[in-house]
């Protein structure tokens, strides 16, 4: 590892995922970007604001995602990694004969087209680096429970788009995606058969995705790209009788 580490943007770094491969890059000597519009989480950058830059930034606004990108170069001069993170969850279900177009329109927003136009300015400084790109899809590209279409659309899209980068970059820059499961991010109790449901005997944490994409930026991994990873403790190779 470089004497300074590496520099990282992590989107959407402010809670869950995000913030806690934020602390894993941060153990491993990296410095970080936490590009994040709530400002709430603003306190978590001036603990050490010399390896970390709070920018808020929407990641649905071109402008807003732009400046985050230049901030981060006057900062610290460079960037080798863009973890694509920022992403919006369904809070009920609804039928899609009513889902408002905005919904739809909102989920692809922030979901997909983030992931577009943080690459899209990141990618110039990435290749200086031959840095990397890991984008945070889901399971639900790949499943799903029913009433959750935009949700699943702009996850399916993310594991597309992956690829779809991973060749039009390479071979200055990789791709990969990593797909989580459940995971359990708040407070709310879980039940014996939260747990049991899945083959590994337990519901994912945000501990268990960090180090993945840990890896995926290292030069470990420098003979992957175009991947998508499933992290579900085996819930989508589960066979399910009734």
């Amino acid at each position: 590892m470089m004497k300074n580490g590496k520099v990282i943007i992590v989107t959407g770094a402010g809670h869950g995922i995000g913030a806690e491969i934020a602390r894993h890059f941060l153990a491993e000597n990296h410095r970080v970007v936490i590009a994040e519009i709530n400002e709430a989480h603003k306190d978590f950058a001036l603990k050490d604001p010399s390896r970390v830059l709070f920018v808020k930034t929407d990641v649905k606004s071109e402008s807003s995602v732009k400046k985050m990108i230049q901030q981060t170069i006057k900062h610290f001069g460079q960037i080798d990694a863009l973890v694509n993170n920022a992403g919006m969850l369904p809070k009920k279900s609804v039928p899609l004969e009513k889902m408002a177009l905005k919904t739809w329109n909102d989920f692809i927003a922030t979901n997909l087209t983030a992931t577009f136009l943080c690459a899209k300015y990141a990618i110039p400084h990435l290749r200086k680096q031959k840095g990397s790109i890991v984008n945070i899809a889901s399971t639900r590209a790949l499943q799903s429970e029913g009433d959750d279409e935009p949700y699943s659309a702009s996850k399916g899209g993310l594991v597309s788009l992956t690829h779809a980068l991973a060749i039009g970059l390479g071979p200055d820059i990789r791709v990969n995606c990593v797909s989580p499961g459940w995971i359990h991010t708040d407070q709310t109790p879980l039940r014996k058969i939260d747990h049991k449901q899945h083959p590994v005997g337990r519901v994912r944490l945000p501990t268990d995705i960090a180090p993945l994409v840990s890896f995926l930026i290292s030069e470990q991994a420098a003979f992957i790209t175009g991947q998508n990873f499933i992290v579900d403790g085996g819930m989508t190779v589960k066979m399910i009788y009734a």
